[in-house]
């Protein structure tokens, strides 16, 4: 079972090409997010996106 520490946690990725590249790096302080964004050309701090809970399929038997 996986830990739930990061559960409720903001969480900042720097992504490429204006936000519609790939992301570059992930990080749990906006600082820092902003200062590595620096470091890439047309570069964009966001908040990461809330995953959505996988969806429940019934055992097999």
């Amino acid at each position: 079972m996986g830990c739930a520490c990061n559960k409720n946690k903001k969480q900042f990725q720097v992504v490429a090409d204006g936000g519609s590249g790939k992301v570059l790096f992930t990080s749990a302080s906006e600082a820092t997010a902003k200062a590595v964004s620096k470091r890439y050309d047309n570069s964009l701090v966001r908040e990461k996106p809330k995953e959505a809970p996988a969806a429940k399929t019934p055992a097999a038997q």
